[in-house]
């Protein structure tokens, strides 16, 4: 069932004897490589640089970090001024305030005008949001981004990439370093478990297909790739019902081409992130089968609601984000085929 040429751990099917490290780690040291490989990567943070791992990248390059304070409207600003003068600009903050709180500033200041700079002077701001998700747990609704793939996915020209685990999240940082024009990149706090490996592919707008099936498809983006992993070892070996899981990490520009190949030989699609069901990947994937090729859809997210405070792990079942809920979403998707 598992295709080994991806390269995945050992006893990825054992959470308990899988490494959990957290996302914003593969952050603070995707901005060192970064950093490294090009001198004019700079790195901005809103007086977040330990929470979100940018201090990594202070302590080796501090000539070229920048500490904005609690001011997220006018890191935008400043980020966009330096990516016109030819920087690789790195903003960091929690997502709830960037692209929460200053969306206005990305969309006018570096979203519009690398568009209008179709010339190839694209503005390169990468805009970094921490803390993603109700997986931040304790600290509650007001954050738990929930709308902020939605926000950046309406941007014309904005790249958006998901991680799935700490070290998909390092590769993922470089990647966005090397990547023409506005990217937004979200990870979360919680220690997840790291089920790639430096051999898994990873490429920016190419989802990759983690377990192959035939009865149905589940598309996943974060933290969810693992669950949805577990939940097809769990139907195949209680059901028999035989999943193919993709990697859905980067959700525009989407890989409808893997998509599109998967639903059309199982014929139904499970859709599954921490993220509002309106306006994220399950959003994207929809709009683009309804126009290439309709299937029966679920949709694991959440569901037009703020999250609370609690355990991340608590907060996933209390809102309908588990394994057992994929499992659900599966057989009830796979009932609705014509």
């Amino acid at each position: 069932m598992l295709n080994k040429n991806l390269h995945l751990v050992e006893n990825i099917f054992d959470e308990s004897k899988i490494e959990k490290v957290k996302t914003r780690d593969g952050y603070g040291k995707g901005l060192v490589l970064a950093g490294e490989k090009n001198p004019n990567v700079v790195v901005l943070c809103a007086d977040l640089s330990e929470s979100t791992r940018s201090l990594w990248f202070q302590e080796k390059f501090p000539e070229r970090f920048i500490e904005c304070g609690v001011a997220e409207q006018g890191m935008a600003t400043i980020a966009s001024g330096m990516a016109a003068a030819g920087k690789v600009v790195f903003m960091s903050s929690y997502a709830v305030f960037s692209p929460g709180r200053n969306n206005e500033q990305i969309r006018t200041t570096v979203s519009y005008n690398s568009w209008e700079a179709q010339s190839g002077k694209e503005i390169n701001v990468k805009i970094a949001g921490a803390h993603a998700g109700i997986s931040v747990g304790q600290d509650g609704a007001t954050h738990q981004a929930l709308e902020d793939v939605g926000l950046m996915r309406m941007h014309p020209g904005m790249t958006v990439v998901v991680p799935a685990d700490a070290r998909e999240t390092r590769k993922a940082t470089v990647a966005v370093a090397e990547r023409p024009g506005p990217c937004y990149i979200r990870f979360g706090r919680a220690d997840y478990p790291v089920f790639t490996t430096e051999e898994t592919p990873f490429e920016i707008g190419k989802a990759y297909v983690v377990i192959s099936g035939k009865d149905a498809t589940i598309a996943a983006c974060g933290p969810l790739v693992y669950k949805a992993i577990i939940a097809a070892k769990e139907l195949n070996d209680e059901d028999g019902i035989e999943c193919e899981v993709i990697n859905n990490h980067t959700i525009k520009p989407l890989d409808g081409e893997t998509v599109l190949g998967s639903v059309k030989k199982t014929g139904c699609i499970v859709t599954a992130e921490e993220h509002q069901i309106m306006g994220g990947m399950g959003s994207a994937v929809a709009e683009f089968l309804s126009q290439n090729h309709p299937v029966p859809q679920e949709f694991i997210g959440m569901r037009d609601r703020f999250g609370e405070s609690g355990k991340p792990d608590e907060l996933f079942e209390v809102f309908g984000m588990g394994v057992t809920h994929i499992k659900e979403a599966v057989k009830k998707v796979i009932g609705r085929k014509v």
